[in-house]
């Protein structure tokens, strides 16, 4: 039980080749983080799994993407979503003018109607400060409240799932400490859970396992554990050597051989 992406390439506006192979996989029950300097193609990929490029002038050119050993025979957003996967992308992309139950409802255009009501009570469950505002405008709610929203907006289309671009970004540590949680909490759930994080401390500390890409390809993947422990990856990812960046800020280091083996 995997959502699996085989092999890609994506062209942009038919010239500009950005992902060259790059293939992953997502377990159910299993935290997946995809780590990667700024032009390194995670957006792309991501863009790739949730049906996104064509609004973006990008197509795959070769590979699949295949959501518990089934081929999608689309690349469009909505079946990508009845397949069973969801994302909540970068910046949280809520209506700030809808109200929180407003922007929840948008997120279960592909749910059966019959069980919305239950999965409002699952959001409110997970998210009780949602709950109390949920008659309120989502542009008055806190960053963190807008990220729980955005989370919880994508659980309403019963995903089996979860793609989280920058979960983390702009929140204070204290709001960063509950989202980690959170996620953990997703996972044992039951759902997949892909995360893109420029915390890479953070995603690696709860990941299972984790990819690194550099140009358009996957230059490494192993388990968390052997990323943490790995010289490069905390030099460059986790600030602990001597030309440690963050992963906005690296563009480009020398690897060991191993990575492109």
């Amino acid at each position: 039980m995997t959502l699996s992406a085989h092999n890609l390439e994506v062209v942009y506006e038919d010239v500009m080749l950005v992902l060259k192979g790059a293939s992953i996989n997502v377990p159910k029950n299993g935290i997946v983080t995809l780590l990667g300097a700024n032009g390194a193609g995670k957006t792309t990929l991501l863009r790739a799994i949730s049906g996104l490029l064509g609004v973006h002038r990008g197509k795959i050119t070769r590979g699949h993407i295949s959501v518990d050993d089934v081929k999608l025979d689309t690349d469009q957003a909505p079946a990508v979503v009845r397949a069973g996967v969801s994302q909540v992308m970068e910046g949280r992309r809520i209506f700030i003018e809808f109200t929180v139950e407003e922007n929840l409802l948008v997120g279960a255009h592909t749910t059966p109607r019959a069980a919305i009501d239950s999965k409002l009570d699952y959001v409110y469950e997970m998210f009780p400060a949602l709950k109390g505002r949920k008659k309120q405008h989502a542009g008055y709610l806190s960053g963190g409240e807008q990220q729980m929203l955005a989370i919880g907006r994508a659980l309403m289309a019963e995903p089996k799932y979860l793609i989280l671009d920058e979960p983390s970004l702009g929140l204070a540590p204290q709001i960063v400490s509950q989202i980690r949680d959170l996620i953990v909490q997703l996972k044992e759930s039951g759902l997949g859970i892909l995360l893109v994080e420029q915390n890479a401390a953070m995603a690696l500390s709860i990941a299972d396992h984790g990819y690194v890409m550099e140009n358009g390809k996957i230059v490494m993947d192993a388990p968390a554990k052997a990323l943490r422990e790995d010289e490069d990856i905390q030099e460059f990812y986790l600030g602990l050597g001597e030309s440690a960046g963050s992963l906005r800020d690296v563009k480009h280091y020398s690897r060991r051989k191993r990575w492109l083996s």
